[in-house]
């Protein structure tokens, strides 16, 4: 039987799909198939359900997700009574658990059901469905006093019609009240109790949701701008010097379509990043000319101007009404929330009340969360020298969000801020050079050029390259290349670790490590390892991004390094050195080099297992491995997988990423004193993400068992230098 939990709440505007977005993060952690089952469901569109779906690509048949619309139950209830309408409910509830390892449950949200007695109907179907419960009570507006009351009346609700109550959550608290409600609360009731604050940011519709609730007309846009969060409202009726200085960040101005002048003034305003608004809403049904909308296009042409046919105090009136909302259309909403959630809920301590027992399987999902989950623990600082990418800031935006890790971004300072603003991202960067200590991760800027590390940085690379003729004033100008100044960050503990790669060559990003940081003294060369997520388990496959044709001491170093890396990220390492021939079937050079690396990796570590030379199907799949390798320990259970050569490793990992809908997390550098990471050109927001995770992780390994540096000028073997675009 699934082990469920229901997401309930005592009345409307408690924003409780906070906590159902949270409780699916952690369920899928821990999970790999968790279904989803709301009893009663409206007519239409479910937003939240549609947005767990996508974000955690559920398979779950859409038929199976809900049990009754809410008319259907109340002529059921009306009809034959609640026992009946429970019953068919209990019914529908199992032929979902049956298929899962846990289920969320969607309790009904109280708006407009046309039930009597919701709370009873909430607690009675939990109790029957044998499912945990989680009650959710509104703290919008309510003073400390009343809220707590709230919450010990929401409890004993619950508890009283027998149901297990797991812990309590008081929602959309006033920020400077929430850890003291919780606290409070903590210390009288017998079930943990947390408090999330209220979330600007969850709370601001974005610029899409205004058009969609209006009914408005785009007259200029991008996606991005239709996607930024409106934080407020200016009304335009002054003049221009009167009415600019009112302009606030993330705001949305509303004027009538014949003042051009306020047009074309608050665009002007974005363009110089002073403030950046949300867009502009034209009423009075009246639209600005051809030539000041072409104005417009070029001072600002993402940047939303939107019209309707009202005035605008009864649009006013509208746009009050209009409140954010968590849907497929807002993934950055779903990493506001998330990061609300961890940062406020004991995930924990959540989960083991809750239960839910780690799946023996692994899918792409747990293994991406087990890694956002690992770097959180002990928050380490890494670099971004990509500041200005688009990508690079939205996952930073994202990483600060989850509490990752502490960032620095690399570039302009008023060029990156103005970017960020651009694309509505709230990264709340830091003025100073400090990260502060605290609870919550934090971002800031560095400018190579006008950074007073540059003549300290200047003097190291001069001094560290000084056998190839590099000299202070050489240096000086080379390290405000945003990858050796980020690497020399690395070098001198300014930093934990790199990311880089989303603009850059493979050779831009990894040069600057092999000259600076340099090998760890147990290897032999600079590898890689690609996580290979398959359905229900990971891979590691190696080196598939920097040698192109290693030797077989290479070989065996990159099979004990990628063993090591394997352990380190929770698969237990069993090594299988790849041929185009499986044990003594085949001869010739390329067999010939896989079987001397394996007897190397036999010598210098007999604690591993490690078969080759043998072919891929021979490694993975036990009929194949019964037939040709009967007695082996790791043919058909190989988890470790080492190519004989770049050529072979890159086309075989692409392959399968593609043919087989692999998820490929890397590629993971190894071999290096201190982590940097390289992205492929084409990596997504969520690649860097978990490439920006694993780095943390290595970070806080190095930190707990740090190389001693190498004595003297060291570099990589000569064939490292020469690294490839994964």
């Amino acid at each position: 039987m699934a082990r469920s939990v229901y997401v309930t709440g005592i009345g409307r505007g408690d924003g409780r799909q906070v906590v159902e977005l949270g409780v699916m993060e952690l369920l899928s952690r821990r999970s790999g198939r968790v279904g989803v089952f709301r009893p009663l469901a409206h007519d239409g569109p479910d937003p939240i359900y549609d947005l767990l779906r996508s974000r955690y690509r559920l398979s779950q048949p859409a038929g199976t997700v809900f049990g009754l619309g809410y008319d259907e139950a109340a002529a059921v209830l009306a009809d034959k009574g609640t026992d009946e309408l429970v019953s068919l409910l209990v019914d529908r509830f199992h032929a979902v658990a049956r298929d899962y390892e846990a289920v969320l449950v969607l309790g009904t949200d109280f708006a407009d059901t046309g039930l009597p007695a919701e709370l009873a109907l909430n607690a009675r179907l939990a109790n029957e469905f044998g499912a945990a419960v989680l009650p959710v009570v509104a703290g919008r507006d309510h003073e400390p006093e009343a809220l707590t009351a709230e919450v010990r009346n929401a409890h004993h609700a619950y508890a009283s019609l027998g149901c297990d109550v797991i812990a309590m959550i008081a929602n959309r608290v006033a920020d400077d009240r929430a850890a003291d409600v919780a606290r409070v609360l903590g210390e009288q009731l017998p079930v943990p109790v947390y408090a999330l604050p209220e979330e600007p940011a969850l709370a601001a519709p974005t610029v899409s949701q205004i058009v969609e609730a209006l009914g408005a007309e785009v007259l200029q846009s991008d996606p991005d701008g239709l996607a930024r969060d409106v934080r407020g409202f200016v009304f335009g009726g002054a003049t221009l010097p009167t009415f600019l200085p009112a302009l606030t960040e993330g705001c949305m101005v509303i004027t009538p379509g014949d003042r051009a002048d306020l047009v074309v003034g608050s665009l002007a305003a974005h363009a110089a990043g002073s403030p950046a608004i949300a867009g502009v809403l034209l009423t009075t049904d009246r639209r600005p000319g051809e030539e000041t909308m072409a104005l417009a296009a070029r001072l600002s042409p993402g940047t939303p101007v939107l019209a309707v046919s009202g005035g605008s105090f009864p649009t006013a009136a509208e746009l009050m009404t209009v409140e954010g909302r968590l849907t497929t259309a807002t993934p950055r909403k779903a990493e506001v929330a998330l990061g609300l959630f961890e940062a406020h809920v004991d995930t924990t301590r959540l989960a083991e009340r809750l239960s839910v027992v780690r799946s023996d399987r692994v899918t792409p999902m747990m293994f991406e969360h087990e890694l956002i989950e690992r770097s959180r623990s002990d928050r380490r600082h890494i670099v971004l020298p990509e500041g200005t990418e688009e990508r690079v800031l939205r996952a930073a935006e994202v990483l600060l969000r989850r509490g990752v890790c502490d960032l620095t971004l690399l570039g302009e300072e008023a060029a990156i801020r103005k970017r960020a603003a651009e694309l509505g991202l709230d990264l709340g960067l830091l003025e100073s050079d400090e990260l502060p200590e605290g609870p919550g991760a934090s971002a800031r800027v560095v400018n190579p050029e006008t950074s007073p590390l540059r003549e300290r940085f200047a003097e190291l690379y001069a001094k560290l390259r000084a056998h190839k003729g590099v000299t202070y004033e050489l240096a000086y100008d080379l390290v405000t290349d945003v990858s050796y100044f980020g690497t020399l960050m690395v070098q001198e503990g300014l930093a934990d670790g790199m990311v880089s790669g989303a603009a850059h060559s493979t050779a831009a990003t990894l040069r600057p490590a092999f000259e600076i940081i340099r090998t760890r003294p147990d290897a032999e060369i600079v590898s890689s390892v690609f996580f290979m997520c398959l359905a229900e388990k990971v891979l590691v496959y190696g080196d598939c991004a920097v040698n192109p044709d290693p030797d077989a001491e290479q070989l065996a170093d990159i099979a004990v390094q990628s063993a090591a890396t394997a352990a380190r990220f929770g698969v237990e390492p069993r090594i299988a050195m790849l041929s185009y021939s499986t044990g003594t079937s085949g001869s010739g050079a390329d067999v010939d080099k896989v079987r001397r690396a394996t007897e190397l990796v036999r010598e210098r570590r007999p604690d591993l297992l490690v078969e080759g030379p043998i072919q891929y199907d021979a490694a993975v799949e036990p009929s194949v491995a019964a037939t040709k390798l009967p007695e082996s320990k790791v043919a058909g259970r190989a988890t470790v997988l080492v190519f004989p050569d770049l050529n072979t490793g890159n086309n075989t990992y692409k392959a399968v990423q593609r043919s087989a809908g692999a998820v490929a997390v890397g590629p993971v550098l190894q071999g290096l004193r201190k982590p940097v990471n390289d992205l492929s050109r084409g990596a997504l927001v969520p690649d860097i993400v978990t490439t920006v995770a694993i780095t943390a992780i290595q970070a806080q390994q190095n930190r707990r068992t740090p190389d001693a540096p190498p004595s003297g000028p060291r570099t990589p073997g000569g064939r490292t230098e020469k690294a490839v675009n994964a």
